[in-house]
């Protein structure tokens, strides 16, 4: 085991080799994540519920032989609070649903602690994923937003509170939050992972989101949750031979640091003998932007339909939202979905030799301030498309701040994104 560095900053694959090698014990890594907990909450306030150390540990000592002999050993897992957990309430960042007590658990909780993990908490989230922004802040830097709407999944991840966290992604509510903190976030092609116990925002959109410290940490739970022989040795990476950039001025504003950590990309990996294709647009990834805003606000006035006669307890933005879904007209809608078909199907014409896409994961840093969460028009796109996508973190900004890159994959290519994923952060590292 690498004796410099904390237990609880370790990744979820170290940390289940150091205690199947002896050098750690799952007790032992408990105490060090709830130390962390203890000495940081308080100024990141990255969860809405959680159990105590001693409850914790109670939990775990209860069925000590069943976690010993299980993959994850009881080592801790965050939820974002729209997922159901049948021990702990699931209130969807809203007052309309305070003290919410689900009857079983989402799929996703269930899988993931049939392997041997346990809910630390419920993290917390922006209201009903979308915009308004939960009491979370940056573990990066306290005074800039985490992101939304897995706002406390990322910063849990990033301040070494847990080894695992699962979010979800209707617009950019992995990748932007992954990004401004710093942690990998991914999201699976669409309809790969089960949604069930999960509350629906958009359904052409809604994805299941994973955090972790590493790439090998998210393979592990993509293969949990689809049922998949599963391994903790550490995967091979697979360099691309090919990756085609969009630039983030083909999406919307970026900022100069954002382009320039992009260009160094570029550098990189041409470096590495990798060829790069710049992709020439027009408006065709722009125009993913709006037919993806069109999309999320027909389904999503319509999956909130209970909330929406709580119109005294929704934010402004929602509510908003909820008006442009109600006064769309149907066809708009229809337009919107068969649009990003058609864009997804010319995307891969353009370059068919790529195997990834290099793109901004977000217009710029985390913005300073707490009010809001930060433009999500980035992900939009491939979001509407439903391509997976990963946060790749390793750049920063002149003082430091970090600057996401995200890598875009082909439909049910998941697999080979996660290994390209994992080459190209040890050459950002």
């Amino acid at each position: 085991m690498n004796t410099k560095i904390a237990l609880n900053e370790m990744g979820l694959c170290q940390m289940l080799r150091a205690i199947e090698e002896g050098a750690c014990t799952t007790e032992a890594v408990i105490h060090a994540c709830f130390d962390r907990i203890e000495a940081r909450e308080p100024d990141v306030g990255a969860w809405q519920v959680k159990r105590s150390r001693d409850e914790y540990l109670a939990y775990y000592q209860a069925d000590k032989a069943f976690f010993d002999r299980s993959l994850l050993k009881g080592l801790p897992l965050g939820v974002k609070d729209i997922i159901d957990t049948q021990e702990m309430p699931t209130e969807m960042g809203s007052s309309i649903h305070t003290g919410r007590q689900p009857i079983e658990d989402a799929t996703c909780v269930t899988l993931i602690r049939a392997a041997g993990g346990i809910v630390l908490g419920k993290t917390v989230t922006t209201e009903f994923a979308y915009f308004k922004p939960g009491k979370t802040k940056n573990p990066a830097d306290l005074e800039r937003t985490p992101g939304g709407s897995s706002s406390g999944s990322a910063a849990a991840i990033v301040d070494n509170m847990v080894p695992m966290s699962l979010g979800s992604q209707t617009a950019a509510s992995v990748i932007r939050p992954a990004a401004y903190c710093g942690a990998i976030g991914y999201v699976g092609s669409r309809g790969e992972f089960s949604l069930r116990g999960g509350q629906p925002l958009a359904q052409s959109l809604d994805s299941l989101g994973l955090f972790a410290r590493h790439v090998e940490d998210i393979q592990l739970l993509r293969a949990i949750l689809l049922r998949q022989p599963v391994s903790i040795k550490p995967s091979a990476a697979l360099a691309p031979k090919c990756v085609l950039v969009c630039h983030g001025k083909l999406v919307g504003d970026t900022s100069p640091a954002m382009e320039n950590a992009t260009q160094k990309a570029i550098k990189i990996l041409k470096a590495q003998g990798v060829k790069v294709i710049e992709l020439d647009a027009d408006n065709r990834i722009k125009d993913m932007v709006n037919h993806h805003i069109n999309i999320m606000a027909w389904e999503v006035c319509r999956n909130l339909a209970i909330e929406s006669f709580h119109q005294d307890q929704l934010s402004d933005p929602l509510a908003a939202l909820m008006d442009q879904g109600l006064s769309m007209d149907r066809a708009t809608y229809i337009a919107s979905l068969d649009a990003t078909q058609v864009c997804r199907d010319w995307l891969w014409r353009y370059a068919p030799e790529a195997d990834v896409i290099l793109a901004p994961a977000a217009p710029d840093i985390a913005p300073l301030g707490h009010a809001a969460t930060g433009a999500p028009h980035m992900s939009r796109p491939w979001q509407a498309m439903g391509l997976p996508a990963i946060n790749v973190p390793g750049m920063t900004d002149e003082n430091g701040v970090p600057l996401g890159l995200q890598l875009i994959g082909k439909v049910r290519e998941d697999d080979d994104l996660l290994s390209h994923a994992s080459w190209f952060k040890a050459l950002l590292n």
